[in-house]
């Protein structure tokens, strides 16, 4: 079954068209990674599949339900999406352990005692079960990053929306955050990943598909789309990847 479906989505900001009649099919228990140049629309389509902008044309449906509909509680939606993006947008006064828990507690009803057991067990899962009781100003970026994926994870989402998380990291830290998506990979996490990183993309992908323009110009395996695209645009864009990594 689907757990997120986009048909013929469109998006527009004022004359700019930044989603071009977009269709995605994400399967449960799979991993599907956009890629892309920046501007292609990669952003603004998990923007979309989590109700932060309204679309102009189309429908997206979580499951079987068209979450586009005007009449659906948007709010309702975002309880079982989990989105991190690449500002990690942890609270500054409050602790990791704070930070985690908010929302199963205030949105999802769950008692303090079990939202603290259920993070505290993840934080651990992570590497992070020390940090619990300290503010952001005192981790690393790839340590906010892991917070900003527990925190996510905490209210048990059917669906992870990965925007850049590792953009805004020192190349160091970059692996550790990879790490830790390979390990939700396993665990069967349906996930859709926008990523600059394209090793990453090839590893954990069940599906890969490429935006320009707005459009999703090919998709497929990782295996044929790395290894033998069929579309120009996409030819062209690997091979700029590739000659600026040589570089």
């Amino acid at each position: 079954m689907s757990v997120l479906r986009c048909e013929n989505v469109r998006k527009v900001f004022g004359s700019h068209v930044v989603l071009d009649d977009v269709d995605l099919d994400v399967p449960s228990h799979t991993v599907t990674v956009l890629i892309g140049a920046s501007g292609s629309g990669k952003s603004t389509l998990l923007r979309c599949a989590n109700l932060l902008e309204t679309i102009d044309d189309g429908a997206i449906f979580l499951e079987d339900r068209d979450i586009t509909d005007p009449r659906v509680n948007a709010d309702g939606v975002r309880q079982q999406i989990g989105v991190v993006f690449q500002a990690y947008n942890l609270f500054p006064h409050l602790s990791v352990l704070e930070n985690i828990t908010l929302a199963p507690r205030r949105v999802h009803g769950v008692a303090r005692a079990a939202a603290e057991e259920k993070a505290v067990a993840l934080l651990d899962r992570l590497g992070l079960a020390a940090k619990a009781h300290d503010y952001p100003d005192r981790l690393s970026g790839g340590q906010q990053q892991r917070v900003a994926i527990v925190r996510a994870l905490a209210t048990d989402p059917k669906l992870l929306l990965l925007d850049e998380i590792t953009a805004a990291l020192d190349p160091e830290l970059v692996g550790e955050v990879l790490e830790v998506v390979r390990s939700l990979k396993d665990d069967g996490m349906t996930m859709v990943i926008a990523t600059h990183e394209m090793g990453f993309a090839r590893e954990v992908a069940d599906q890969v598909c490429f935006l320009a323009d707005g459009k999703v110009h090919e998709r497929g395996t990782p295996q044929q789309l790395f290894g033998a695209p069929r579309e120009e645009r996409t030819q062209q864009f690997l091979r700029r990847i590739t000659e600026a990594h040589r570089l």
